[in-house]
């Protein structure tokens, strides 16, 4: 088959996050099985217009701030020339809309959905805009069929009035020889809290520093570590400071994919205090080393999580309980190992060669 492919990022992009991941590890693998796929995206600052990445045709055009008004010119012009069997339409911002211009068979990937979501992020203007830009969806797209992540976005989905049988939940994989469980690996010589994530305000990292310094009274020798970047960074810096925990938080910024393993297997808990996600790759990722983790108890989360097994759950926002849960990672150290071995049997369930394999079936059965 041709496939065509729209995402806002690809991978090589700064931007590029848990979403880009997705799709193009499943893409890479449809390329494995013998179809020609290219991957339309935005631009960004010196990259290269088009190049092939494991046998993925990438076209990049425009950038982040006009991706979406210049993408229908060139996405039309592409159609007419290649005639591709089907477009792979990545939805995780701004909708393009793409049956309003284009006459070609359709899987939407959703790894979810802002919805209000989108007023904890931004300002009131943005937020209104992403969010009007969101509501048109499902008339838009009727009829098409919608490939989602978690059982949370689903529910999302059947709620706007998609009926059942035009979604299909796929779960995401991990690279397994990434992120894979080192044993002799030992965690650190203090209690390690650790943040593996893009920085936004949505991610709510905020009330992992505030808890933070609950637990820095109970466990003086504790630290956090904070990795990834992102624009809520400066805020969060400015945070720390002001409750006096700057020696004890560490900010990493952006860091190979080795370090990320690295300090994944040594810390002794990983927390995603995010509002709203697709799924909680990390929580995945961070099980199947060896380390278990604390999750708000939101969409997508709660799906990557089970709670009291793999990693524990708490009330989003709610600091005490995320101080409690912390609390008992840290000190029971009977505990900790049990949630440890629950997570190394729950991540083996996730790979992307099932995943890409479920994929390839949809799509194939959408062309068909």
């Amino acid at each position: 088959m041709k496939i065509l492919a729209l995402n806002w990022n690809d991978l090589q992009n700064p931007l590029g996050g848990g979403a880009e991941v997705h799709l193009e590890e499943l893409l890479r693998r449809l390329v494995s099985y013998g179809h020609d796929v290219t991957l339309f995206c935005s631009g960004y600052e010196n990259c290269p217009p088009e190049e092939t990445i494991e046998g993925v045709r990438i076209i990049r055009r425009g950038n982040r701030y006009n991706f979406n008004l210049i993408a229908p010119s060139h996405l039309k012009k592409l159609v007419k020339e290649e005639k591709f069997d089907i477009l792979v339409e990545d939805i995780n911002k701004i909708p393009f809309y793409t049956p309003w211009y284009l006459d070609l068979k359709t899987l939407v990937v959703i790894p979810h959905l802002f919805a209000t979501t989108v007023f904890h992020e931004t300002n009131f203007i943005l937020a209104t805009y992403i969010y009007l830009a969101e509501k048109p969806l499902v008339s838009v797209y009727k009829g098409k069929h919608y490939n989602v992540i978690s059982e949370s976005t689903a529910e999302d989905m059947y709620s706007r009035g998609v009926p059942k049988k035009d979604v299909s939940i796929i779960h995401c994989g991990i690279n397994r020889e990434l992120y894979a469980h080192d044993a002799s690996v030992k965690k650190y010589d203090y209690p390690s809290v650790l943040y593996l994530g893009r920085i936004k305000k949505y991610k709510s990292v905020q009330h992992l520093i505030e808890a933070f310094k609950i637990v820095k009274e109970k466990l003086p020798d504790a630290k956090l570590t904070i990795v990834g970047d992102g624009d809520y960074v400066a805020e969060l810096k400015k945070l720390t400071e002001s409750i006096g925990l700057q020696d004890s938080v560490l900010f990493t910024g952006y860091v190979s994919s080795e370090e990320k393993v690295e300090r994944l297997r040594k810390s002794h808990v990983a927390v995603l205090p995010s509002l709203k996600e697709g799924w909680g790759l990390t929580n995945i990722e961070a099980n199947s080393v060896g380390t278990t983790v604390v999750a708000a108890n939101s969409p997508g989360l709660r799906d990557s999580v089970k709670d009291d097994e793999t990693g524990f759950l708490y009330e989003y926002g709610n600091i005490e309980e995320l101080v409690e849960k912390l609390m008992i990672i840290l000190t029971d150290s009977a505990k900790r190992i049990e949630l440890e071995k629950n997570g190394l049997l729950w991540a083996e369930k996730f790979n992307w060669d099932s995943a890409a394999k479920k994929f390839e079936e949809l799509v194939i059965k959408i062309v068909e």
